[in-house]
């Protein structure tokens, strides 16, 4: 068992409102050496019944250096620092990674983004689950008069 939660936790840290296996193992198969990089850190976090975040450090990051793109069942975070010389400052140690990166995320059917906000070094990405009227399911009444009625609305003969 203890595998299996091993197999699966990364899968899960780049889906939002997945809960289906098959797709989460076949966006493992399609690109498994982008999957399990590591930068920039990022947590996914239910806020309510239908709500995501989305929550990326992005320290080093201006807002134009950072863009969000939804493409069909996909969420595209990237970023790309320019390069800023600091010709007055001799760096010791340089750790904060300021570098190019791409996230990709999988999201579920009808996960919408809503909006994004940047605070303090950390990329928020807001999500919410609209599931449309025609998607929800819906009582059929059924009828009492004992006799069935045909798909064709042909009455049937009796004999």
């Amino acid at each position: 068992m203890r595998d299996l939660i091993a197999f699966t936790t990364p899968l899960m840290r780049s889906t939002v409102g997945f809960d289906r296996f098959n797709d989460l193992f076949e966006s493992m198969i399609e690109g498994a050496e982008d999957r399990f990089d590591t930068y920039p850190p990022y947590n996914i976090e239910k806020a309510g019944e239908d709500h995501y975040r989305i929550v990326m450090a992005v320290a080093g990051f201006t807002m134009k250096d950072l863009n969000i793109t939804t493409q069909r069942e996909a969420l595209i975070v990237s970023g790309k620092a320019k390069d800023r010389e600091d010709k007055d400052v001799t760096y010791l140690h340089r750790g904060i990674a300021a570098r190019a990166f791409q996230r990709t995320f999988r999201l579920a059917d009808h996960i919408k983004v809503t909006g994004a906000e940047m605070h303090d070094g950390l990329l928020t990405i807001n999500l919410v689950h609209e599931v449309p009227e025609e998607a929800k399911p819906r009582m059929i009444p059924i009828n009492g008069n004992g006799a069935a009625t045909p798909i064709d609305g042909k009455k049937q003969k009796t004999n």
